[in-house]
């Protein structure tokens, strides 16, 4: 049977650069909320024709539409073949035990739950540290490149600045908001025997042989 797996991270853990090699390594199919949501507005399934209604409204999805669009992208042919990565979901305790009902009913197996585990303080460093052009829109970072606000870009001449939502207030709202969110799904995945948590604060590739490290010990996919 094909691996499931479910990424948990704070902002700026680096989730989108294990997902890739999750992918790479093991054939899954990388979907989030927004890919699925989106996917079956566009269908125009009876699901996603009702979340079409609330997301045309600016309000949230209601968790038993989002369960229910998420169990029929679940219920299909790639994912039983290939197996699912979640990305971005469960954010709740009620979203991650009505996963757990729909993954059980659908015959999909246990999940594996990877947490990437970094400190606030790094995660600050990491997300605050963050500058862009206002010419070309190019990324850089002020521990790696060196240049800060009304610095000039490197590639095109233009001014450096930092974005609004970088900024280190807004910064630790989310990660307050993330570790109120999170800390029940952590808990629960670890009752199980599920989680598997992983120290992010290395480089990408350093953070990627702990993973695959990790993966090889858990369980075989195929």
């Amino acid at each position: 049977m094909a691996c499931n797996f479910i990424l948990l991270g704070p902002p700026g853990a680096g989730k989108g650069t294990q997902a890739e090699q999750i992918v790479r390594d093991y054939g899954a199919v990388h979907i989030s909320t927004g890919d699925m949501l989106r996917a079956a507005v566009a269908a125009q399934t009876e699901l996603g024709v009702q979340a079409k209604q609330y997301m045309d409204a600016g309000e949230l999805v209601p968790d038993d539409l989002v369960i229910g669009i998420v169990r029929e992208r679940l219920d299909s042919e790639d994912i039983r073949a290939r197996g699912a990565l979640l990305d971005g979901f469960p954010r709740t305790l009620a979203q991650a035990e009505a996963l757990d009902r729909a993954m059980s009913d659908l015959g999909l197996g246990e999940p594996i739950v990877i947490n990437l585990v970094v400190p606030d303080e790094v995660l600050l460093r990491r997300l605050t540290g963050r500058r862009m052009c206002r010419g070309c829109g190019a990324i850089y970072h002020i521990d790696r490149e060196g240049l800060d606000v009304g610095d000039k870009c490197t590639a095109c001449g233009g001014e450096i600045y930092q974005r609004s939502d970088d900024d280190p207030t807004a910064i630790s709202e989310r990660l307050d908001a993330y570790h109120r969110q999170t800390a029940p799904l952590i808990d629960y995945y670890a009752e199980k025997g599920w989680l598997v948590p992983i120290d992010g604060t290395g480089t990408p590739a350093e953070v990627g042989v702990l993973l695959s490290e990790a993966l090889k010990t858990v369980r075989k996919c195929d």
